[in-house]
């Protein structure tokens, strides 16, 4: 795509296919051969070197998982991206190349569970130390990272699941100052919400199982960022292995069309259920980064072009709220899943911090009647009012009691 003054719309759409379009084409091909012959030896040693384009062996590169990674490079703005098989690939292949026993990496201890499990469990078992600083204290983190010893600052904004906000360009620049890489991950606000390396950081993550695929139906990650950066991550990917299959490129490729479609009904679709769920007695807090009670609003607004389809809210009640309300709602799916075209739903026990005991929930501020929601594109009066009568629903059975 030679305009790069193209809407991100626009962009979603075209950009990174043409080289890939073959016979007329108009659609990316689904490449799934293994391997690729040459008849000139000379060609075949430069391309296995990466002299010359092209492509050798499926583990290395792919023609329809780089078309992806070419879209998403346009769309985040980046030099140069690299997939991966899922989105946790793509975070722990990204840590496992920047560090080694005796490093530090600093974060914050909203991360997603399973990020949550590689800072609390497998880096410290690798003798790597690992800080976790409150979410949106933005002073502590700048006095970590202040003393200059960490490798990496690794943020995720707006957290999974409670959304949190941590200010990007703030914590780049201190980052930066101190001689650490500067990652985030991106996948809850998506590149058409947030660009994290136009605000400073390093490094961009994505699961694209989520928002950029949006349909449920692939697994994927990937890695955004600078030539010589991503050029030592896909060193570390293609002998480790975790590559992404080229039917999920192709799924994940044909989803991101739509993308701003999408993500833009989401936005709306999760303002007005936020609102709305504010209203009710049964909900204890509602947090979405696009309400003004949102403690972290101003930052969000700052950085965001919008807030995202994700939010969350606590219940009365706790766990037995949860299992009263959720499955009276006709138009959510109760799975472990985010970013799909349906709104799904589903408690952090069993979703995001499925991985961690109630304990390390309370300890990061989950309480376990937390509710998490994915907006779909739905008309999302239907779903108000679903949520309305499975509402009822439980008020009722609270009479009966």
């Amino acid at each position: 795509m030679t305009n790069t003054n193209a809407k991100m719309g626009t962009k979603a759409v075209w950009a990174g296919e043409k080289d890939y379009l073959v016979h007329g084409a108009t659609q990316v091909p689904v490449v799934l051969s293994v391997a690729y012959g040459y008849d000139d030896m000379d060609h075949w040693y430069d391309v296995a070197i990466g002299k010359a384009k092209g492509h050798i062996y499926g583990r290395n590169t792919n023609p329809t998982v780089q078309a992806f990674e070419d879209k998403i490079k346009v769309l985040e703005g980046a030099e140069a991206a690299t997939s991966f098989s899922t989105g946790m690939a793509a975070i722990s292949n990204t840590l496992s190349t920047f560090l080694v026993p005796g490093d530090k990496i600093i974060s914050i201890k909203d991360t997603y569970g399973g990020t949550n499990k590689i800072f609390t469990e497998f880096l410290p078992r690798q003798g790597i130390e690992v800080v976790l600083c409150e979410t949106g204290n933005h002073e502590q983190i700048e006095r970590e990272v202040a003393n200059g010893d960490a490798k990496i600052l690794y943020l995720e904004t707006p957290t999974n699941p409670t959304v949190k906000i941590t200010d990007i360009e703030r914590m780049a620049k201190a980052g930066k100052a101190a001689g650490a890489l500067v990652v985030v991950d991106n996948t809850f606000a998506t590149p058409m919400n947030q660009n994290p390396l136009a605000l400073g950081a390093d490094l961009v993550i994505h699961s694209a199982t989520k928002f950029l695929g949006g349909h449920a139906d692939a697994l994927g990650g990937v890695v955004c960022g600078s030539h010589e950066l991503v050029e030592k991550i896909y060193h570390f990917r293609e002998i480790n292995g975790a590559t992404m299959d080229p039917m999920a490129a192709y799924l994940i490729l044909r989803g991101m069309k739509t993308l701003h479609l999408r993500v833009r009904t989401q936005c709306e679709n999760a303002m007005k259920l936020a609102k709305y769920l504010q209203t009710k007695d049964l909900v204890e807090g509602v947090y979405y980064p696009g309400l003004e009670t949102h403690p972290h609003h101003d930052v969000a607004k700052k950085q965001m072009k919008d807030f995202g389809g994700m939010l969350s809210f606590a219940v009365k009640g706790g766990v037995d709220t949860v299992r009263d309300l959720l499955p009276k709602l006709q138009y959510a799916n109760r799975a472990a899943n985010l970013g799909a075209v349906e709104t799904t739903v589903g408690p952090a026990r069993t979703t995001s911090h499925v991985e961690c005991t109630p304990e390390e929930r309370a300890a990061v501020g989950i309480p376990e009647g937390l509710i998490r929601i994915s907006c779909g594109i739905e008309d999302i009066e239907d779903i108000i009012a679903d949520f309305e009568q499975a509402f009822a629903h439980v008020e009722s059975l609270l009479q009966v009691k």
